[in-house]
């Protein structure tokens, strides 16, 4: 197995929303905004080689939306999905799975692309399986008015009428060996059955955060984002996993933070918080 960082982008969003009931003076010391409020945050997404198994994980906003659309959102940077995948040594027709952590448009815009008619559209990974749990699945395509916005039909669809999406089977709060070395925390804060892929790697297990973790400014149980639809179940599922990652020593992947990669935990008087920042890199080269 080989992981690699594979950064599609980044984009803005409200700093006040992205953390909830905190007071700027705080969050603002770790998330700097800009004169607009705005702060700045990565899609990260995550590869995985493993055997014939080519895995990404998240898939960024994508390029299909419209300028309106965009313009709310400012994505900004050189990197691009398809760009880093060929320095990588692959192309989108390389990849064999999808795994998508939840269906919010950040996370899955890449995953549907326009037909070469640009009047409908079609998976942009046209040899990969897509994978999603039934009742996310069922969450977002019969979304509620709180994440309505958030779930795009045009991202979302298009995956089903293709044939290409499976499901993960979700019985209890944790899935082991969804794929070799690959485990699966499911959780229900942020929104419904969003995963937290455990991977297994060179000794290590590294955590893919999505939006259980959107950044290390928000490692304090209560630093939720304003979006999460149960925020006191939020801080439960984040609390429980904070403690479990501190003491197992995991490497807690971030995919929105846009200046720290990686970072490991410790026990201070205060609760659990950042102990070390790094780069991927600098840790599995």
């Amino acid at each position: 197995m080989k992981l690699h960082v594979l950064n599609t982008g980044y984009f803005k969003l409200d700093g006040g929303a992205m953390f909830g009931v905190v007071p700027k003076s705080l969050w603002s010391r770790t998330n700097p905004p800009d004169q607009n409020n705005m702060c700045s945050w990565a899609l990260r997404s995550l590869l995985i080689e493993d055997g014939k198994r080519l895995i990404l994980i998240d898939t960024g906003m994508g390029e299909k939306q419209s300028d309106k659309f965009f313009s709310y959102y400012h994505p900004h940077g050189e990197d691009a999905l398809d760009k880093n995948l060929k320095k990588l040594g692959y192309s989108r027709n390389d990849i064999t799975d999808v795994f998508l952590t939840h269906l919010h448009f950040d996370h899955c815009g890449g995953a549907v692309e326009w037909n070469k008619q640009r009047n409908g559209y079609r998976p942009a990974f046209k040899n990969a399986r897509y994978w999603s749990t039934k009742n996310h699945w069922e969450w977002a395509v019969n979304p509620n008015e709180r994440e309505k916005a958030s779930f795009l039909k045009e991202n979302i669809l298009p995956i089903q009428e293709s044939g290409q999406l499976h499901f993960i089977q979700q019985s209890e709060d944790y899935a082991k060996n969804v794929f070799p070395n690959f485990d699966v925390l499911f959780v229900d804060g942020h929104t419904e059955s969003m995963m937290i892929p455990h991977i297994r790697y060179k000794g290590k297990t590294l955590v893919f955060m999505a939006d259980l973790l959107p950044s290390a400014g928000h490692i304090p149980v209560p630093y939720v984002m304003g979006y999460d639809v149960r925020p006191l179940i939020t801080m439960k599922e984040k609390g429980r996993f904070l403690e479990k990652a501190q003491r197992e020593d995991y490497i807690l992947f971030f995919e929105h933070d846009s200046i720290n990669e990686c970072c490991t935990l410790k026990e201070t008087e205060k609760g659990i918080r950042l102990d070390n920042a790094f780069d991927f890199n600098s840790l599995f080269s």
